[in-house]
């Protein structure tokens, strides 16, 4: 990783610095990791039982994260975790920081990374989570100062950005220790999304490498509870945090999970960056050099014997007689989890009987020490551990609240046993180990004191009422309340409650994490019938937000399947049948679209306003456009009234009047802090503003691409990237190529409206450089979007923009005004950029 030769920009060399432990639960891999962990803090100086780093290392940079599904963590937070372990060092990470405060001012508008930091207790953790925010800052001011910008404020985006790209690449002297870096310009100028961020961590290793030799520290990344990052199947997390260890070749990455790491198969090519033993040589099984991947075994009984000796003593001498230690160490069978609940079952048994338990009393196998360490608990904790074997994770309040109790001190008491778990990242903090939590149910099946199924209900019930007290403001609370309240509403056929209210809040943000239950005690096949009205909303939810990253129609099968099952209350039939029609409106399917949003409509629930809307989509896409307005004018704010308007009024050519509806409606939902209306407000606002005042467009293009960055809206994504052919409309020869790229995009997620617009932007260009066989292909490929009336207005367009008369087999819209007053309106827009492509040719 280091040494004569070794360049830190070489993405060609193969990687050995990877180390890689694996092992079944319970066997000690995170004990191992954090114990690393905290063993390269200070060198090692004061570890008993560790050997001294060696002198010539030098310094070493330590930080762990565990990547396990409750722990709250994410790529963005494991880039972040990197950042924050090498802030330590006291230098400055200029080509990182220049490029994440870009990322960050995208997906994270108008929220300072200070202010971030401060309110996820999961960074806590960093010392230098005090002094980021100043280093990023104290960069950018260099930088704006480098190019001659007032300010910070603008050095990522728009002209601002563009003159530090053009620095870098001219190698300008004032920012030549920056241009050293190779791929830094190309970073910046690339879409500032998780992929890109992703290949910040070249940056980060470049930054790492400029360090002065007398504060330089090797990076260790220790990555724990692997297997949770995907499930060999899809595998999106694990190729960006491969992706992430082949980009930083100066650091140790230190990973230990339940599986092997298959970086070494060749067969991975396409799921992942780096696929085969040509990369990952030292990963290979039976490698000739030292080998990178170890299993975490189960400890030998010589092990076994030393840790209880040393565990428990009195005088330094063993507490436990030889035949304890000896039975226990053969029943453990070397797990050791198995220990330290041994261990915790002999000092509960000396202290209450006062003298040390004899062998005899130890003869058990794992459950069944798990079950008289179940029965030695003192009933109140007993009954909070029962209630929080409901939860996937939980904090004291949380537990002693499922469990019925008005006081903590049983919950207390709980989470210092060994056998829980904790995570201060989490949602909530404290989960049962996975091998207890399975053991403990089939104990309490034959205790003295079992519940009685209609006790586990009763706790459920509990349970569920808690997790609604528990909901806040928080997003990661919602989601993760939603998802524990689903999955026990399902297994205890509970009503859905508060859980309604949840999920039309889910819907609302336009975030879309994923919703899966985990499977149901009794298994079922993927076939088996939606069986309750929690496995119906959570199936449905989960469709609902995959379909921002799936085909439409993989989406509409999932909620036709929900709806069919009749299992949801009335309430909630709106919520798939409005997303349905949605769905079948993106399809193409109009008749059906139509009908599933006059169904929510008249139902007068809470996508009521919405589903109105949809049926003004709906009339706009047939050319009704009187109608259009009447309808839009009576939706008012909460039917988003003015992007209704705004869509309107960009078909009659009225391009000014349409950004100024959109503006109005974003500028409304910023107020009432709904993120995702205000992203898709924005990006119909680039769209239109792209038809007139090309300068102006690129400008709400680029405040579109920052507002998209936080929330998930496929179609706006898409549209914003059509308003980049609007704008290069006539001035960009290779247009059509690019429109064909985006029409594949279009394709793949089922979405017709997205397709019918890049056809149009063509028909645009066509005009403007009046190239008659252009014209007929661009007008020949939009007539294949064309469904009777669907979309006929934006054929009738094609025409009407070239003053032309529209065949007369092509059904007719009905404008807002006289036909020739649109044609003048839109031969005008031709005109206008006829003339400044021919302005920006000959400049």
């Amino acid at each position: 990783m280091s040494g004569s030769g070794f360049d830190v920009e070489d993405l060609e060399t193969p990687r050995r610095n990877v180390l890689v432990f694996y092992g079944v639960g319970g066997i000690g891999k995170s004990t191992l990791s954090r114990g690393v962990a905290e063993h390269l803090v200070d060198g090692g100086a004061h570890d008993v039982g560790w050997p001294p780093l060696d002198p010539q290392l030098g310094r070493v940079a330590p930080v762990r994260v565990d990547l396990s599904r409750d722990s709250g963590s994410d790529f963005e937070s494991l880039m972040l975790a990197l950042r924050l372990a090498v802030a330590e060092l006291g230098e400055p990470m200029p080509a990182f920081d220049l490029a994440f405060q870009r990322y960050w001012e995208r997906n994270h508008p108008g929220e300072p990374l200070e202010e971030y930091l401060r309110r996820r207790t999961w960074f806590s953790r960093f010392p230098g989570s005090r002094s980021l925010s100043g280093q990023m800052q104290s960069v950018l001011s260099d930088v704006a100062q480098a190019v001659s910008l007032p300010g910070t404020v603008g050095v990522l985006a728009g002209k601002g950005l563009r003159s530090v790209i053009r620095a870098l690449r001219d190698r300008r002297h004032q920012v030549r220790s920056l241009a050293e870096c190779r791929r830094l310009a190309d970073l910046l100028e690339a879409e500032p999304d998780l992929e890109a961020l992703s290949y910040y961590s070249h940056l980060l290793a470049w930054d790492l490498s400029r360090v002065p030799v007398k504060r330089q520290a090797t990076l260790v990344v220790l990555l724990d509870t692997f297997e949770d990052v995907g499930d060999r199947v899809h595998r999106d997390l694990e190729r960006l945090i491969q992706r992430v260890v082949w980009l930083m070749p100066n650091a140790l990455f230190v990973i230990t999970g339940r599986n092997r790491l298959q970086w070494d198969d060749a067969k991975l090519e396409g799921q992942l960056d780096w696929a085969g033993p040509d990369f990952w040589p030292l990963l290979v099984g039976g490698a000739g050099q030292e080998p990178r991947q170890h299993t975490v075994g189960y400890l030998s009984a010589e092990d076994c014997e030393r840790y209880l000796c040393e565990r428990l003593t009195v005088d330094r001498r063993p507490l436990m007689d030889d035949g304890a230690r000896h039975l226990i160490t053969a029943n453990s069978h070397g797990l050791p989890l198995y220990l330290d609940l041994a261990v915790m079952r002999f000092l509960d048994m000396y202290r209450k009987n006062g003298r040390a338990p004899v062998a005899s009393e130890f003869n058990l196998d794992f459950p069944a020490l798990v079950a008289r360490t179940f029965r030695d608990l003192t009933p109140s904790v007993r009954q909070v551990l029962r209630a929080v074997s409901l939860l996937d994770s939980f904090s004291v309040e949380l537990a002693a609240a499922a469990a019925g109790l008005d006081h903590d001190a049983p919950a207390l008491e709980l989470v210092e046993r060994p056998f829980v778990d904790l995570d201060p990242g989490a949602p909530w903090p404290y989960r049962l180990h996975n091998l207890v939590r399975d053991a403990m149910r089939e104990a309490d099946s034959t205790s003295e004191d079992r519940w009685s199924p209609a006790d586990w209900r009763r706790a459920a019930q509990r349970t569920v009422d808690a997790l609604e007290h528990e909901v806040d403001g928080d997003r990661g609370r919602l989601v993760a309340a939603l998802r524990q309240g689903l999955t026990i509403a399902r297994d205890y056929g509970l009503e859905l409650g508060w859980l309604q209210d949840a999920a039309f809040r889910y819907v609302a943000d336009f975030v879309w994490e994923p919703i899966e239950l985990p499977p149901p005690a009794v298994e079922q096949s993927r076939s088996a019938p939606i069986g309750s009205a929690a496995d119906a909303l959570a199936i449905g939810l989960s469709a609902i937000a995959r379909r921002q990253r799936r085909h439409r129609g993989e989406t509409a099968e999932q909620l036709r399947a929900v709806l069919a099952s009749g299992k949801l209350p009335d309430s909630l039939l709106e919520l798939p049948r409005y997303f349905l029609a949605e769905c079948d409106r993106d399809l193409g399917n109009f008749a059906s679209s139509l009908e599933g949003m006059r169904q929510v409509v008249e139902a007068g629930g809470r996508l009521a306003p919405t589903a109105a809307r949809g049926l003004v989509h709906l009339a706009r896409r047939v050319g009704r456009f009187p109608e259009v307005h009447a309808a839009a004018e009576a939706l008012g704010v909460e039917g988003r009234r003015d992007r209704a308007l705004g869509d309107l009024w960009w078909t009659q050519g009225d391009v000014a009047l349409a950004c100024s509806s959109y503006a109005v409606n974003r500028d409304e939902a910023l107020r009432r802090d709904q993120p995702g209306e205000a992203a898709l407000s924005q990006a119909c606002l680039a769209f239109a503003a792209a038809f007139r005042d090309r300068p102006r467009a690129g400008e709400e293009i680029e405040r579109a691409r920052d507002d998209l960055g936080g929330v998930s809206i496929r179609w706006a994504e898409l549209q914003t990237k059509i308003a980049c052919l609007v704008r290069d409309a006539g001035v960009s020869l290779d247009l059509p190529v690019r429109a064909e790229e985006v029409v594949d995009e279009a394709r793949e997620a089922g979405l017709t409206s997205s397709i019918a617009y890049v056809r149009f932007a063509v028909c645009l260009h066509a005009a403007v450089v009046d190239q008659p066989a252009l014209r007929a292909e661009a007008r020949e490929r939009l007539h294949e979007c064309v469904r009777g009336e669907e979309f006929a207005y934006l054929a009738e367009l094609s025409y009407l923009m070239a003053g032309e008369d529209p065949p007369e087999d092509l059904p007719r819209a009905e404008w807002m005004d006289e036909r020739s007053r649109v044609r003048a309106r839109w031969v005008a827009i031709v005109e206008d950029r006829r003339r400044e492509a021919a302005a920006h040719r000959g400049a």
